[in-house]
């Protein structure tokens, strides 16, 4: 199964109008059911007099956790067009709650999956989607004799200085995709007559604007 590396940007809301019904969609990272059901919980006692508040979550890096509901609109109207919207989009780690408030006008079956669906992506566009990249944290120690000059050279680079520590020596600390270590390490052995290495201490994640996905 495909691992997914796209969430929304940003907890936030968004508003639309059809045939004076109000659709208010609320979308907000979540960790794990728990949470979800914690954003939901706390939406239903906020919005407590609308007619509907219809949801759809998924969670995990295979999206292994989902969920939708209709919560009283007719079955498969509401919760599924709403989930739909998430895959789509390949997103993950997030709740979509859509709080109804009626109208008085019915819009039938297929008016209601465009009207949810609909409330979710605009949402989402409004919001604004990420893209989850792993980076390798990279140290660089060097000798206070060397580090002033490779300091220097470090800043007048493509690579950016993550953190610098003092100690028993200077540690350079960079965040790298991992396809930019071995010309990071070429570099470094070129302008240190290969007497200073790098070495991997661990893992981050770095979230950077999604391309966008028209809906189909």
């Amino acid at each position: 199964m495909a691992l997914l590396n796209r969430t929304v940007a940003r907890n936030g809301q968004h508003e639309i109008e059809i045939l004076k019904s109000r659709f208010i969609c609320t979308i907000e990272r979540v960790g794990d059911e728990g949470e979800a059901r914690a954003v939901l919980e706390r939406l239903r006692k906020q919005y407590w007099d609308a007619s509907h508040n219809c949801y759809a979550y998924v969670i995990g890096e295979t999206g292994m956790s989902q969920k939708a509901s209709d919560d009283g609109e007719p079955s498969g109207t509401a919760g599924v067009p709403m989930l739909e919207v998430l895959r789509r989009r390949e997103l993950t780690d997030l709740i979509a709650v859509v709080t109804r408030y009626f109208g008085g006008t019915k819009l039938g079956a297929g008016g209601l999956i465009r009207a949810y669906g609909g409330a979710v992506s605009e949402a989402l566009d409004a919001i604004g989607v990420v893209e989850r990249r792993p980076l390798s944290i990279i140290n660089v120690n060097a000798d206070y004799v060397a580090a002033g000059p490779l300091e220097n050279a470090f800043r007048a680079s493509e690579y950016e200085i993550s953190e610098v520590g003092y100690g028993s020596d200077v540690a350079f600390t960079f965040h790298l995709e991992p396809d930019d270590l071995p010309g990071f390490d070429l570099w470094l052995a070129e302008r240190t007559g290969g007497q200073v290495q790098s070495s991997v201490v661990g893992t981050a994640i770095r979230e950077v604007p999604a391309p966008s996905q028209p809906e189909p």
